[in-house]
This record gives structure tokens, sequence and C-alpha cells, in this order.
């Protein structure tokens, strides 16, 4: 599962003062999705025994989406991990086929038991790598 795609609709309480979607809301959307992709890809195992933590958002807020408009978030994972740390990357299309938000987002993988940092293996990597 090289990307992981879902749809989200700006709703009421998504919309700020100044009638578009507020950045935080876009932040956390941004950590909707990259949950999904994990959900959706990870084996129970991996799921039961880590937990990703984000260390670095770079947001760039590209068009605004206003009430009732909806964007699909397009997210994929770098090839090559870092450490414990791996770069994911997601943009979020608008109806027209144009981007409102292009995020990188660096996260760290972490031992769910003690909470410690833990080196990312191509074991965990594989289920998000192309598929041939």
């Amino acid at each position: 599962m090289r990307e992981f795609t879902l749809d989200l609709v700006a709703t009421p309480e998504s919309i700020d003062e100044l009638g578009h979607v507020n950045n935080a809301v876009w932040v956390q959307w941004i950590q909707q999705v990259a949950t999904g992709h994990w959900d959706a890809a990870a084996p129970q195992a991996h799921k039961d025994a880590y937990i990703w933590v984000v260390v670095r958002h770079e947001v760039d807020y590209l068009r605004a989406l206003g009430p009732g408009e909806t964007v699909t978030a397009r997210t994929w994972v770098a090839d090559k991990p870092q450490g414990a740390k791996f770069d994911r990357f997601m943009e979020f299309t608008g109806e027209d086929g144009k981007v409102h938000v292009r995020a990188r987002t660096v996260w760290a993988l972490l031992d769910k038991a003690s909470g410690r940092p833990l080196r990312v293996t191509d074991e965990i990597v594989a289920p998000f790598l192309a598929r041939n």
C-alpha cells in the first residue's frame, strides 16, 4: 500500500472566522490521514507493538477550502527511514484537481510499552512501499 487516500469534507466546525478551513484543522487532518494509512497497511503485530509521534510538520497552505467543499488526501512515506524517523508526504487535492495543502511531516517510531524510540526496520517499512 504505497499510497493511501481519504476524502475529507469541510464541516461547519472546521471553518474559521475567515470562512475557510482553519490551519489547525489541516494539521488534525494530516494526523487523521497518517493514522489511517498506518491502520490500513501495518500488520496487527506492529500496531500492537509500536506507535508513531510527530516530531516536525512542514505545511504549505496553497488555497482555501470553504464550507462543504471536499478534498482528497493522498499520503505516502519516504523510501529510506533515518534511524527512528520517517518522512511522510501528503497532498490535499480539491474536486477541481488543484492542491490546497501540501505537507511533509517527520514521524518517530516508539515502542508502545517503553515509550522509547526504535529504529525503523525494513520489516516495518515493507507494507508502505510499492508492491510489484
